[in-house]
Order: C-alpha cells, then sequence, then structure tokens
C-alpha cells in the first residue's frame, strides 16, 4: 500500500467564516533508498506568512521547497511527513541551514549524530534539530513515521568555521 497522508486546509469564505478550503490525501514518494514515502505538507518563502486567499495559498500548497530539504530563502518553512523504511541500512548523515522539530508519530527511530552518539526515539518523542550533522536510523524491524517542521535559520558558526548545508546527493 502507498504511504497517504491527509492534508485539511482552512480558509475563509466571503463573510469572513471559516471553511475547510480543501481536504485531499496526498500520496508519498521514496525519493531515496530508506524512505518508503515522503509528502510535502505545505511551506512558504516568507516570514511572516501570507494567509490570504487566492495565488499564495495555491504556491504554498505546491511548495516552494527549492534547496533539497528546506526552503533555503532564508526566511522559509516547510512543514512534510516522512515514514523510514525498517533496517538501518542507508543511513543519511546531512545537516541544513534549518532550525527543525522532528516529531516521531509512530514507531521507534535513532537519531545518529556525527560524534556517533545515537539517541533512541519513540512515538510521542520530539527533538529539536538545531543544523547539526545527524541521521534518522530505523533499526527497528517496523516503518516509522515523522512530521517533520523546518524553519530556515542562519548556519551554526563553532570552532572558528561556519557549519553549512551538507546534504549528499545519492
Amino acid at each position: 500500500m502507498a504511504f497517504e497522508v491527509r492534508r485539511i486546509v482552512t480558509g475563509h469564505d466571503q463573510n469572513g467564516k471559516a471553511i475547510v478550503a480543501s481536504d485531499e490525501r496526498l500520496t508519498g514518494a521514496a525519493p531515496r533508498p530508506g524512505i518508503s514515502g515522503r509528502v510535502e505538507i505545505w511551506s512558504a518563502d516568507r516570514m511572516p506568512v501570507d494567509n490570504s486567499e487566492g495565488a499564495a495559498a495555491e504556491a504554498q500548497r505546491k511548495g516552494f521547497v527549492v534547496r533539497h530539504n528546506y526552503v533555503g530563502s532564508g526566511q522559509g518553512n516547510v512543514c512534510r511527513v516522512v515514514e523510514f523504511a525498517p533496517g538501518a541500512a542507508h543511513k543519511f548523515m546531512h545537516r541544513t541551514e534549518t532550525l527543525d522539530y522532528a516529531i516521531l508519530l509512530s514507531g521507534e527511530c535513532d537519531l545518529e549524530l556525527d560524534d556517533g552518539k545515537t539517541v533512541r526515539m519513540q512515538a510521542g518523542d520530539i527533538c529539536v534539530q538545531r543544523g547539526t550533522m545527524h541521521a534518522w536510523v530505523n533499526n527497528s524491524g517496523k516503518p516509522c513515521t515523522f512530521a517533520f517542521i523546518l524553519i530556515d535559520a542562519h548556519p551554526v558558526e563553532a570552532g572558528g568555521n561556519k557549519l553549512t548545508t551538507h546534504y549528499p546527493i545519492g
């Protein structure tokens, strides 16, 4: 069965009353090994976000994600849901110039950092990822599903170095 996420988007009618603007099921793509499915829920390329009706909502629905894992405008954000396949064969160590909220919705997953330390996460756990080099490694025998909210941030400076995006292709 394909990985699907239901996206409900609210809006306003002509009288300013809240309405459900859309209610749809989105099918996830598998962008690389180790990911069963990934769905881009919503994104924006500026803060504050334009919540007005019209062109902005359509563009945000399609997504502004242009640099692999985040918006890259310096003021953007993205919400996505990702299902990681069981097994740890495809570790993907990376860093983005974002502040990320990683919310584990189901299953178990290990957060591995580049110092070799690993933290086991269980459903309901939330990781605040602050521009660090990391990998999500599903060492369990079942899929796990995360909701990720990524917000553009300045690159971290540590040890006299600017720690910019590291996002290997392939």
